[in-house]
Order: C-alpha cells, then structure tokens, then sequence
C-alpha cells in the first residue's frame, strides 16, 4: 500500500470548480472511493452514515469561507491539500488550511488573544497551551460549547473516549478545551543493526562489563556513546565517522523545545504524577493546591535551577561536544532532525517519532532491501534524579483550538472541519500518512499490525501501557507565549559556554518569576493565575520530599541495559 500524500485531483476539482452545489452524498463517496478505501477503523456503510452528517450538519453553512492554521508537519500537509478540498466539495464549505512554522502559530494565537482580531476561525496549536488556555479563558472550553453553542454541529460519532491524548487538553477544571489532531513523542532512537552485531557486543561486554542493549539510564547511555563514537565499523559496510549522540545546540527558539519538551523530566527534574509531575513540573515551576503558580526557583519551591536542573544540561553538552557531530552544535530542530537517517549516528536520546514517515523512505541508508528499518524506537533513558512514577518524556499533541473572539457561525464551521479531519472515517488513512496517532481506534487497527514490522516500535510503543508516561506541557505553565521564550534565550547561553549552566538557570528561573509576578500584579487570570511564595534560604526546600531534589552524592548510576526484544515482550 502507499501511505504517501497524493491529492486527488478529482476532489480538488470538485472542490474548486463546483462549489457548495456538489455538496452531497457523490462527492462524499468520490472521496471515500479515490482516498479512504478500506482505510477506516468504520464500515463503509458507517463511513457513509457519518458523511451524511457532515453535509446535513454544514447545510446551514454551506457557501462560507472560513481560514484555519497549523504547523507544517506532513500530517498537516496532507490536511492541507487532500482533506480540506475533500471537506469543502463533501460540505460546500471552502476551507483554506494555511501552513507556518510552530512559532508563528503562536504568535497568531498570542495576537488574537491580546487585540480579540478574529485572524483565524481555527488553529490546531500545541495543547502546551493548556495551562495558558484554562486561566485566561479567552478560548472556548469544548466541553460547553459541545453541549451547547456547538451542539448542533457535534458529531454525535465523535467518540471523545477514543481519543488517546485527551487528557493532555483537559484543565484542572475538568473541562476539554482542546480538540487532539495529532500527536507524536520524543523516544530514544538507536541501530538495531550495529547494536545486535556480535563483534560489537563483544567489544562492549569485553569494554563495559556489561551487555551493549537498550540504555535503560544516562549512564548507559554515555557508556554507549563513547563506545560508537570514532569506532570503526567497516565491517558492516559503514563509511565515514561515526557518531554515538545527537542533538542540536544553536541558540534559537527550537532549543528551548529541546528542554521544555521533557528533557528536565527524563533528568528526573520534577515531581511524579500523570499526565505531569505535580507539583512541581518538568518547566520547574511549583503550583499549590488551587494551581497557581508559586515559584520557579529553588528559593520558592521551584526547581528550575535545581541540582536536577544543572545535571540535565550539564550532561546535554558534554554529549554534545564529545560523542556529536560537529556541526550539531550550530543545527537546529529541523536541521538535526534528518541526520540520524544519512546513516553515521548510533543512538539519539531525543527523537521526535514525527521524523518516521521521512525515516522509512527505501533509499536510505538506515532501510533494509526487505523494506524494514535497521533502527528501532523505545523509551528514552532516565538520568539519575528520576524515580518509578516520573514523567520519561514528551508528547506533542496538536490540537484544534477555538477562540471566543471567533465568531459563532464561523467557529460552527471551523469545528466542522475539525471534526472531519479527525473523524474515524478519515484517521486510520490519515495516521498511515503522518504516522501521528491520536485514536485508540487507529492504532488497534489491523492494518498497523500489517505495517508494524516497517516502522521501528512507533505501533508497538502506541500500543503499550507505557506511552501514558510521555505527556505534554501540563497546566503548571500559565503562559506558555511569554516563558517559552526565556528557555531558549537563557539556556543558549549555556550551550554557548557563555555561562555556566547553573548561572543560566538561575537567570532563566528568575527570568520566568518576573513573568509570574507580572501576572499577579496585573490579575488578569484570577483566582487561578500566579501568587508567589516569599523566598526561602534553597535548603528548606531541598530537604523537603518531592521536587526540588537536593544534589546527589554520585549523579553516575549503575549503568543498566536491555535487550530490545525483551523490552517489546514486557509491552506485549
């Protein structure tokens, strides 16, 4: 099967040609005939049932021209180009699905929120937003709107239980304000290959003392970056230099990603607690037991410039600079992402599950004959701060968000186009193109079993109990526009060397606390927004359990692996 973004030219056509006349059940099954097959965790019969409802619900709407926005990730070029022109000649409502870097999404949202400018009638945003969405209050909760305003253009199919990452958009007032379009996790990445060949594992166990596997610690894992760094495997056909990390170090916005997006969690920086640690987080920032936010430095029972903290990008760099590429120091996001695939890299801590699709593709060098990958995904290695009940990582979730600024019969439309393009009829074919699961329904259905063998463990890791560990920012950040920025400003002073990593954090913990402050001085979210405990000597707060954690006597463990194989049985 081709799982590739093809647009059918017939759909476009009718989209652009015919307009809100052809929106009937014909154009409903040229789409379902030309793009969705037996590509459906429904029946035909129910795929049918639920176009049905979509042309009856839009009826009333039928002729609108609404805009939408996401990032450009592959899951939202092919909603771009295949699902928004199929929705427009299913429904005769015109969609334009603009496509823009993660940041500039943001920045549409934060402008919208601050001028009540209607810019777009949808924006599938990072549900990192929830904290921020929850306390000002200026997008609409789905729960009521669902129930109310919405009622009448809410697919009575939707199935919210069937969505795996509700739980990420869901405030602590119990109320879902955002809609998951797509999700994908940050796993470790590693060659099958070279890790299973039998010269290698000799050299590691004669080496090491212990079996080359799956680095269950950062101990390990240095272990097995050291061991692959400059090693010479011409005798699996590998040429050029070898590489046992890689990461990316450039001082721009994706490098605070780098470390909000769970790096501090898999350090063991935070408290336990699912989806996040409560409550201290893995941004380092303390709520108490309404959820304001009280403190990001160790002096008010944050931690963000905690030992934990310290030996997170502490250990960052030195891997960074002895086991990388040299050019990974100056890369950034998109720019590292596609190395690990040119073949010269052994293992990567923090790989976005995203890059699948464009890391199966058959002329790789990292891609069997047979059409399955000589690498593998699985759970990241904790560092040595991380207890059993921590959060291991992170998992974006993109997700439909509706602002009250929008108005009615436009946000109608928008949540109609939402509902489609994450619709059971449209998901499983969807998810074979973006490989980004947000169903329950997709990832059981058998034609992922058929395809398992060709994508690393991402079915394997979607199917098991582990994956509740890997979760978005949660509601601790109560302004995610304004103190994303200070992570990559302050910790690209680190990467730099321009300062020393505990003299950046504590400028980052102090830089998040005037944001806080300013938002309690100002009031504008409530009884809900931030009220800063007073400063306290850090050693009150380093003795007491949980988050902050005081610094260890040894930060190397034991180092401890496992067989990849085992790992997959233990999911089964």
């Amino acid at each position: 099967m081709n799982f590739r973004l093809k647009t059918s030219t017939a759909l476009v056509a009718l989209a652009l040609a015919a307009g809100p006349a052809l929106a009937d059940m014909e154009s409903a099954k040229a789409f379902l005939d030309s793009e969705i097959g037996d590509l459906s965790s429904l029946s035909r019969a129910d795929q049918e049932a639920e176009m049905q409802w979509f042309i009856d619900a839009a009826a009333p709407l039928a002729g609108m021209e609404i805009k939408v926005v996401s990032e450009t990730i592959d899951t939202h070029s092919y909603e771009s180009k295949v699902l928004a022109p199929a929705f427009t000649a299913i429904t005769g409502i015109k969609i334009t699905h603009d496509l823009i870097g993660e940041g500039d999404v943001v920045e549409k949202l934060q402008t919208q929120m601050q001028s009540g400018e209607n810019i777009y009638d949808g924006y599938i945003n990072d549900s990192d937003l929830i904290g921020t969405h929850w306390r000002y209050q200026q997008a609409r909760n789905l729960t009521d709107w669902m129930a109310g305003e919405g009622a009448d253009v809410t697919n009575p199919n939707l199935d919210l239980k069937d969505f795996i990452g509700l739980s990420f958009t869901t405030g602590p007032d119990g109320k879902v304000y955002q809609l998951p379009d797509q999700q994908f996790a940050n796993l470790y990445w590693f060659r099958y290959d070279w890790f299973n060949d039998d010269k290698n594992k000799a050299d590691f166990k004669a080496k090491y003392g212990y079996d080359l596997g799956v680095p269950v610690n950062w101990s390990a894992y240095e272990d097995i970056a050291e061991f692959f760094t400059g090693r010479d495997l011409s005798h699996l056909g590998v040429e050029g230099e070898v590489f046992g990390n890689m990461d990316y170090g450039k001082k721009d916005p994706s490098l605070g990603w780098r470390y909000t997006d769970a790096w501090m969690s898999m350090a063991g920086m935070g408290d336990k607690g699912e989806p996040n640690g409560l409550p201290v987080d893995e941004w380092g920032i303390r709520v108490n037991e309404n959820s304001q936010p009280v403190g990001s430095c160790v002096a008010r029972g944050g931690a963000t410039n905690g030992p934990a903290a310290v030996y997170a990008v502490t250990k960052a760099i030195e891997w960074l600079e002895k086991y990388s590429p040299p050019a990974a120091a100056g890369m950034t996001f998109s720019e590292a992402g596609p190395i690990p695939a040119q073949g010269n890299v052994a293992q990567q801590m923090f790989w976005y599950t995203a890059f699948t699709a464009a890391t199966v593709k058959p002329d790789l060098p990292v891609m069997n004959e047979d059409g399955t990958p000589k690498w593998r995904m699985a759970p990241s290695p904790h560092g040595a701060y991380w207890s059993e009940g921590t959060k291991i990582g992170y998992q974006d979730a993109g997700s439909w968000t509706l602002m009250k600024s929008t108005p009615v019969d436009r946000a109608k439309a928008a949540w109609l186009y939402a509902q489609f393009i994450t619709s059971k009829t449209v998901d499983v074919k969807k998810s074979h193109v973006g490989l980004t699961f947000i169903r329950e329904s997709t990832i059981q259905h058998q034609s992922f079993t058929d395809r398992a063998d060709k994508l690393g463990g991402l079915v394997e890791f979607y199917r098991s109990p582990a994956r509740v560990q890997w979760s978005p920012t949660g509601t601790n950040v109560p302004d995610y526009p304004k103190l994303a920025q200070l992570w990559w400003q302050n910790i690209g002073d680190a990467m730099s060397g321009a300062k020393t990593p505990q003299e950046a954090l504590d400028s980052l913990c102090a830089d998040q606390e005037k944001v806080l402050a300013r938002l309690e001085r100002a009031g504008i979210q409530g009884d809900v927004g931030p009220k800063l405990n007073d400063e306290q000597d850090p050693e009150y707060w380093l003795s007491q359990p949980g988050s902050p954690k005081a610094k260890l006597a040894n930060e190397d463990e034991e180092p401890v692996t496992v067989a990849y194989d085992e790992l997959i049985k233990s999911w089964q």
